[in-house]
């Protein structure tokens, strides 16, 4: 009679060598493009896009060493925080998704990162949730440098006043920029608007007179791109998880 069980068990611990050996090749090619352009690999947070995939699956990989997720969708990502809480506090939550301010109230003082915030009336949403729980929430801007009317983000010549009001809010501490740039069949396209967003990182800076440690730009098809331009932040989903299963 044949053993399920023991089937099972097997059929899991292949999924387990194939997770590791996918999370050691994109770890790999971030080692690379580290030492291509004389940064070092520290410098640069492997955030697993974990959103639509089943917690198992999180497990799995946290398992394998890797500590940042990132999810998209508020409800997903609470439920996936519930019945993953046995893994804190050595996992880090990371929200990615866009945000309307009427869920801010949800997310605040739950994630590690939020990443999209692209207004102030957010921020301000966030902030006032954060005072709430005696916390200060870490965010980053988000911005649409490509100026594209179907994406989220602040528009670039807008950055400097945003960030310097975001600046005054007791709740949020910003700790960066991101960008979720136009897709590019040719990863090469996509430097440009990663450079973009560095530079105007580096000029927030110099007028703001503060550290902005954090750049998150970079996906699955370009995130050696994004090392080589200065990511701190790459968020790689499908070359992890495969295919998101809709």
């Amino acid at each position: 009679m044949e053993n399920h069980s023991s089937k099972s068990d097997m059929r899991e611990g292949v999924e387990q060598k194939e997770l590791e050996a996918r999370l050691q090749a994109v770890l790999d090619h971030v080692g690379s493009a580290c030492q291509k352009v004389g940064r070092s690999p520290d410098e640069v947070t492997l955030v697993a896009i974990s959103k639509k995939h089943p917690a198992q699956c999180i497990e799995m990989f946290a398992k394998a060493g890797q500590r940042a997720f990132g999810e998209s969708y508020v409800q997903e990502a609470l439920e996936k925080q519930e019945v993953l809480e046995h893994l804190t506090p050595g996992v880090q939550w990371h929200f990615v998704g866009g945000l309307q301010s009427n869920k801010a109230k949800l997310v605040a003082g739950k994630f590690s990162l939020i990443h999209s915030v692209d207004s102030i009336k957010l921020a301000q949403k966030i902030s006032d949730k954060a005072l709430a729980f005696k916390q200060k929430q870490p965010i980053l801007l988000q911005v649409n440098i490509a100026g594209e009317e179907q994406k989220s983000g602040a528009e670039t010549s807008n950055a400097l006043s945003i960030a310097k009001t975001m600046l005054t809010l007791e709740g949020v501490e910003l700790r960066g920029l991101m960008i979720l740039p136009p897709y590019c069949e040719n990863a090469e396209d996509a430097r440009p608007y990663f450079k973009k967003l560095r530079e105007l990182k580096e000029a927030l800076e110099e007028d703001l007179r503060i550290s902005l440690p954090h750049l998150s730009m970079g996906m699955s098809h370009d995130y050696v791109q994004a090392v080589e331009e200065g990511a701190t932040l790459i968020r790689v989903g499908t070359a992890l998880f495969g295919p998101r299963p809709y």
